[in-house]
């Protein structure tokens, strides 16, 4: 008898602690299933920004344009709104408000710059290598492309760190490469420029982003024609 009620309690104990971890797993795969989702939605959500951020970038037409760029804001606010913890949608809702302040143009565009500075800042703070560095590389061009004090807070010292930071994080990443070539140009250090455009006429197609690689490449492509002009009268 004892035998038995010594059996009952090992098998009651046995089946208690398979009862808590089946409950643990069930739980932790729950949990890995919410996430998977989740990360599942915002990267199809993202994936769709992108293209159609490519979309109205290189669109011809400025009033499609103007309008396709009015509904990318309504959608990357409604992507932080949703997913407020992803660094890659701070990137993005930075790059379409600076965006559409190089479209706009003039006074009326620094209100975006500033939203798009702040929402890159902010990406930053969260993670800095998301994306290969972008919020690094979007900054670095803000901060080379807008006016300085006191109309707002462009900054060549400023461009050159943020353009090199993104570089260390991605060497042969078209933008970087592009946008530091730029910056070399307007510098007239055009040696330096060429080196970079070389860089991003070479550099390895990204993930989901053919369509922008290609309108990239044709700019990158123009852009050294210019630069190889400019060594050949020096």
């Amino acid at each position: 008898m004892k035998n038995i009620k010594n059996l009952y309690k090992i098998v009651k104990t046995t089946m208690i602690k398979s009862i808590i971890l089946l409950t643990f797993v069930s739980g932790l795969s729950v949990n890995v299933y919410a996430e998977t989702a989740v990360s599942s939605d915002f990267n199809q959500a993202l994936i769709a920004l992108q293209h159609q951020w490519t979309e109205t970038n290189y669109a011809q037409d400025k009033n499609i344009k103007k309008a396709a760029f009015i509904a990318l804001q309504e959608k990357s606010t409604e992507l932080i709104t949703a997913f407020p913890k992803q660094a890659e949608a701070w990137i993005w809702h930075g790059i379409i408000q600076s965006s559409y302040a190089g479209f706009k143009g003039g006074l009326g565009a620094l209100s975006f710059v500033d939203d798009a500075k702040n929402a890159l800042e902010k990406a930053l703070t969260m993670n800095e290598n998301a994306l290969q560095g972008s919020a690094h590389t979007s900054l670095g061009i803000l901060y080379l492309k807008v006016p300085g004090w006191p109309i707002s807070f462009g900054d060549d010292d400023e461009a050159e760190s943020h353009l090199t930071t993104a570089l260390k994080m991605n060497p042969t990443g078209i933008d970087v490469n592009y946008f530091l070539a730029e910056f070399y140009i307007e510098k007239e250090e055009y040696k330096k420029a060429k080196l970079h455009l070389n860089t991003a006429s070479s550099a390895p197609a990204r993930p989901n982003r053919k369509d922008a690689d290609k309108f990239r490449q044709l700019e990158v492509q123009t852009l050294l024609a210019q630069v190889n002009e400019e060594l050949k009268d020096n």
